[in-house]
């Protein structure tokens, strides 16, 4: 639940020796850790956990593989956190890895950086049922034109790593199944708000907790499964006052769009939501603006794009200047 403390405990009691070395070998190689907090604890900035992390990464071999080869290695061994500068911090380390390991595959670890991102994410276009438009192997080359230090990558590495990719997703590892109850182990914000009903406009009051940019709303506070599931990717929030009641807050989607929840009803099935948006209420006015910053603080785009715009900018500015 908490690595840092866990790992001190180790060290404290002479079980872990406190050197980068010893402790990425310990997170590599020992059995039953929890992979989300392996991810967690190699992401933090401190220059102790980036020498744990650079020690984690040189124990993976990645010589001979092609980058599909080596990201399975490389995401099978720890969840990838949801924070982007931790994503970042670690993506870095493991382009800097396989180019050492394959001197020569590409001009420059930004390059390697660029690619990797760009085959998670395709990753996730391919395999995820919620993405309609499937990209094509033309698109995926166009989405990568120019990040070999300005020049193209060859069309044949490209197209032998999008077929790896839509032939087999990523194994991504699993700690807890389908137990949230990490999941809700340290929420962002939890509470008790008044929720409007869709269909019958009656007000109920349901238990929310915010984690991981989505919320989840249960009956009581033992309920160990949400009734209810709202992902904020791509929503907004703001408070309102189209109700008769106070301190009310809504969540929309600012397209217009049905936001794509789901629920839990009387006999336990799970039905998508029907909702355009979602009204809230708090207890009181302090209440309400408390829950607003801290969802649009949850509100987030998916890192991975940001992180290989800006790294993409940098390739193009590099490829200028010289």
């Amino acid at each position: 639940m908490d690595p840092k403390r866990g790992i001190n405990y180790l060290v404290e009691n002479v079980l872990l020796e406190w050197k980068a070395e010893a402790v990425a070998e310990f997170l590599y190689k020992e059995e039953g850790l929890n992979k989300t907090a392996i991810g967690d604890f190699l992401g933090e900035r401190e220059e102790m956990h980036l020498d744990v992390l650079k020690a984690f990464v040189d124990l993976h071999e990645f010589s001979g593989l092609n980058l599909v080869q080596a990201l399975r290695q490389f995401l099978w061994s720890f969840r990838l956190p949801g924070e982007a500068q931790k994503i970042d911090r670690m993506m870095e380390a493991f382009a800097m890895r396989y180019c050492f390991c394959n001197v020569g595959v590409f001009q420059s670890t930004d390059t390697c950086y660029i690619l990797s991102f760009a085959i998670i994410m395709l990753n996730t276009s391919l395999h995820n049922p919620n993405v309609k438009d499937k990209p094509k192997l033309e698109q995926f080359i166009s989405m990568n034109r120019g990040i070999d230090n300005g020049g193209d990558l060859p069309s044949e590495l490209l197209m032998k790593l999008y077929e790896s990719i839509r032939s087999e997703p990523f194994k991504i590892p699993e700690d807890d199944g389908n137990d949230l109850t990490h999941t809700f182990f340290n929420p962002d914000r939890e509470g008790w708000l008044l929720k409007l009903g869709g269909r019958v406009k009656t007000w109920k009051r349901r238990w929310f907790i915010l984690t991981d940019s989505c919320l989840y709303y249960f009956e009581y506070t033992t309920d160990k499964n949400p009734i209810g599931i709202i992902p904020l990717e791509n929503l907004c929030v703001r408070e309102t006052n189209d109700t008769s009641k106070q301190h009310c807050l809504e969540i929309f989607n600012p397209k217009g769009q049905k936001i794509k929840a789901c629920k839990t009803e009387n006999k336990g099935r799970v039905v998508e939501g029907k909702h355009q948006s979602y009204i809230l209420r708090a207890a009181s006015t302090d209440e309400r603006n408390d829950w607003i910053k801290s969802i649009r603080a949850s509100i987030t785009r998916d890192p991975f794009y940001d992180l290989v715009t800006v790294r993409k900018r940098k390739v193009v500015n590099n490829s200028n200047a010289s």
